[in-house]
């Protein structure tokens, strides 16, 4: 009876967290319009680079009843489909509580109504990894649920699309560190070969 009770009550947890609070991205409308600096198939360099650009309300829309409900935004870094194959941890998934294709924040901050377009300059961190990327904004409404998108990308996901070269981490002082412990090693191993050589000759001479 007690096992019964356990299963119906996480049965309830379940379909309570299906039904509350998930949003997918397919019902999202696509009402902003949005640009940044990298051209078709330019590849940028993880420190060292910058990615510019902007983001404003479609103009087609009435923005006296779309912005109403927006309060916030967020410009994200997103991975493009031909990086994403084979690879779960980035995979796409409609329902965005569980959608990796944005993992890393270029610019968040409060939906401004009066102003037509905000920009945004990000230095692309060192962590970046090596990819093909688009950029992605979200807003958000007061209880932080998305509910409008806009991207530099199409539908489809195929325009639009630039590179970030990730750093390798080999670095010049690692390469010589390596080289010094290799080095110490094989010294240190012939050093041994040769004390055990004198040392069984002196045995095999007593």
């Amino acid at each position: 009876m007690k096992f019964r009770v356990i299963i119906s009550l996480l049965l309830v947890f379940f379909l309570a967290q299906t039904c509350y609070g998930d949003v997918f991205f397919s019902s999202l409308p696509r009402t902003l319009v949005v640009s940044a600096s990298p051209l078709q198939g330019q590849v940028l360099k993880a420190g060292e680079d910058r990615i510019t650009g902007k983001w404003g309300l479609n103009e087609s829309l009435k923005a006296s009843v779309v912005s109403l409900e927006y309060k916030n935004v967020k410009v994200s870094l997103c991975y493009a489909p031909v990086s994403q194959i084979d690879r779960g941890w980035r995979a796409t998934v409609d329902n965005l509580n569980r959608d990796k294709t944005c993992q890393f924040t270029i610019a968040n901050g409060n939906y401004d109504a009066s102003q037509t377009s905000q920009s945004f300059d990000w230095p692309i961190e060192k962590d970046i990894p090596s990819a093909t990327y688009f950029v992605r904004v979200y807003a958000y409404n007061s209880t932080g649920e998305e509910v409008g998108f806009g991207q530099t990308t199409d539908a489809s996901k195929i325009s639009n699309l630039f590179e970030i070269q990730g750093i390798s981490g080999n670095h010049v002082s690692f390469d010589i560190a390596s080289i010094c412990f290799s080095a110490f090693s094989l010294v240190s191993l012939f050093g041994f070969l040769l004390m055990e050589k004198r040392k069984n000759k002196r045995l095999s001479e007593n």
